[in-house]
């Protein structure tokens, strides 16, 4: 009798992988792609997208293609499946033309399971050929944002994937990624399912990370003060070039902290050894460009600061969900200032992609510069830019100062009404026009100087106007319509303030002292370690970066943080009791089961000498 297609999904995770259970969100994602159907799974960073595909690609006999965008991160990933026991190869670039040819002799024989490419190298002609002679089962593409015009992260290369279910019609697809709003979501799948696929959404939120927004005051000395309330922890600083991620890597050094830089400036050896620098010792700081975190599964990353202001929305969620991914309190600080701002608009001008591109990117700048501005709860408008509802969450600056707000209900009517007035067809700089009663060639030709609303205003500079704005934006009482031309429309919110069903706070903009801000407690570990098992714990992350650097691999694909831990807290002295271990599948142990029981065994002789030193008279 066939096996019950729950039970052997569960099978699978605890033989080939080593975890007990399921994370949420994972199983209707595998049962659509193991039926045969195509699924744009959306699932926060650290929610295990990768395991979605991985395990149907086991059950479902045939070939399974995994599309990904960077070389380094399909050779972590496939070194950690084979790790694991599973017949997983990569055809890329980094490889001799030899070995790529001896690899794919091992695909067209049947003897590999997952095969990772890249998508310039997918979609040539005689790949397709290739591939199209054997039987593809399974496709998943990550990082599917790239396959928008919408998305933030958008790359040609990506576009041609929109012929795959034509090549592969008996295939199911499987697009995954973190970070899509609803206009991207819709996009990605009519290019890549013709609009007929499941959309699966497992939220967005990630509530043990504290929100933070500060004005940039003394950039440094924010910096400090936020690095302070982490003392020993490792997290990530993200700098907006090469130069200032290596001046900072240097300044915190100084002020005492193991900080390390890392941007696509340097060489691969170099970058790779202050990688496993961050996934092993304890209390590293990554001063980094966005040329890191992608991949990155360290689950104890305590902090996350933009030292400057990110590219988009998109971009600051999916970079602060590098934090706190073991489900333990963390924080996401941000630090912003109108120079960054302007040289945002800059990179985007220079960027070009044609009008319509350079007009989505000025308006996703926007709605980053609302959330910074957010005169509410920072999680509602994060959450409401991805299309979710949400409680004020008690977890975030501005739930933490509430007093900082006031009554801006006047002000909203004013600019409500000129929203109205003008069609709700117009932008932010036209609605500022209007209301401080300026006489703009635009306004004069639109007939807007006869309108009610027309200088109703005055009493105000531009700037403000537009940084109320900003914050009615943020409030929900109007929203910017990326997909036309950014004009502002009135939302049921804001005409329940217009009729004077309800009222408007709003924060006034300032760049003062930043304040200190709570850090919630956190709260007790899962995994209590005394000091024999704390010392344990770091001679088994020696031993693995050893073997990380023999196989020229990042740490983390030997083994998570989190087996580490597990296995230091049990001690195990057999591979039956090692195989209990979080993480330690048959693969992983019958190839490096011995190895750390013997570094267990090692370190527990020495605990033993020494104690017996001590005692001696």
């Amino acid at each position: 009798m066939d096996m019950d297609p729950a039970q052997a999904r569960l099978n699978c995770l605890q033989t080939v992988f080593g975890f007990a259970a399921l994370r949420p969100g994972q199983e209707p994602v595998m049962a659509a792609l193991e039926r045969g159907a195509h699924v744009l799974a959306v699932m926060p960073t650290g929610s295990g997208k990768s395991l979605c595909y991985q395990v149907p690609a086991l059950l479902a006999g045939g070939l399974t293609i995994v599309v990904s965008p960077l070389v380094a991160l399909m050779a972590d990933q496939v070194g950690a499946l084979q790790l694991a026991g599973v017949a997983a190869e990569t055809i890329n670039s980094s490889h001799d033309r030899q070995h790529n040819i001896d690899t794919w002799r091992r695909v067209a024989a049947g003897g590999v399971k997952l095969l990772y490419l890249s998508p310039e190298r997918l979609m040539t002609p005689r790949m397709l050929a290739a591939l199209g002679k054997l039987d593809v089962k399974i496709i998943a593409v990550d990082e599917a944002h790239c396959i928008s015009q919408w998305g933030a992260s958008f790359r040609p290369d990506y576009e041609a994937l929109c012929r795959l279910r034509e090549v592969f019609p008996d295939a199911a697809i499987g697009a995954f990624t973190a970070t899509a709003d609803e206009i991207t979501r819709d996009d990605i799948a009519e290019k890549l399912f013709g609009g007929e696929a499941e959309i699966i959404v497992h939220g967005f939120d990630r509530p043990n990370i504290s929100l933070g927004v500060q004005p940039k005051a003394k950039a440094n000395d924010q910096l400090l003060e936020i690095l302070a309330r982490h003392r020993g922890e490792s997290g990530i600083v993200y700098c907006l070039s090469r130069r200032k991620t290596d001046e900072t890597a240097e300044f915190l050094e100084q002020e005492g902290y193991t900080a390390l830089p890392y941007h696509a400036g340097m060489d691969a050896e170099a970058r790779l050894a202050n990688q496993n620098r961050f996934m092993t010792e304890p209390g590293v700081v990554m001063a980094a460009t966005i040329a890191f975190g992608m991949g990155i599964d360290k689950p104890d990353v305590r902090f996350v600061v933009h030292a400057d202001l990110p590219g988009s929305v998109e971009a600051y969620y999916q970079e602060i969900g590098r934090a706190g991914r073991d489900g333990e309190p963390a924080e996401a600080a941000l630090l912003y200032g109108l120079a960054d701002a302007t040289m945002r608009r800059k990179f985007i001008e220079d960027d070009g992609g044609g009008e319509a591109r350079v007009r989505r990117e000025h308006r996703r700048l926007d709605a980053l510069l609302t959330y910074c501005e957010a005169p509410d709860c920072r999680r509602v408008t994060l959450l409401a830019y991805f299309g979710e509802d949400a409680e004020r969450c008690g977890n975030c600056d501005v739930c933490h100062d509430p007093d900082g707000a006031r009554d801006g209900t006047e002000e909203a009517g004013i600019l409500l009404r000129a929203i109205r007035e003008t069609g709700e067809l117009y932008g932010a700089a036209h609605i500022a026009d209007v209301v401080c009663g300026g006489e703009t060639e635009k306004i004069l030709a639109a007939g807007h100087d006869t309108l009610a609303a027309h200088g109703s205003g005055e009493g105000r500079a531009k700037n403000e106007w537009r940084g109320l704005i900003r914050q009615i934006v943020a409030g929900g009482l109007a929203r910017v319509d990326i997909a036309g031309y950014g004009g502002l429309k009135l939302t049921a919110k804001g005409r329940e303030v217009l009729n004077g069903d309800a009222t408007f706070r709003y924060r006034p903009d300032r760049i003062a002292k930043p304040k200190k801000e709570r850090r919630a407690t956190a709260p007790a570990a899962d995994i209590h370690l005394g000091e024999t098992e704390t010392s344990l714990l770091a001679h088994l992350k020696a031993v693995r970066l050893e073997l990380a650097k023999t196989r020229g691999v990042p740490a983390y694909v030997i083994f998570h943080d989190r087996s580490l831990v597990d296995m230091a807290a049990k001690a195990p002295a057999t591979l039956e009791e090692m195989s209990e271990v979080h993480g330690v599948g048959e693969g992983k142990l019958k190839s490096l089961g011995q190895t750390f029981l013997k570094a267990i065994a090692e370190h527990g002789e020495a605990e033993n000498r020494g104690a017996a030193t001590e005692q001696q008279p």
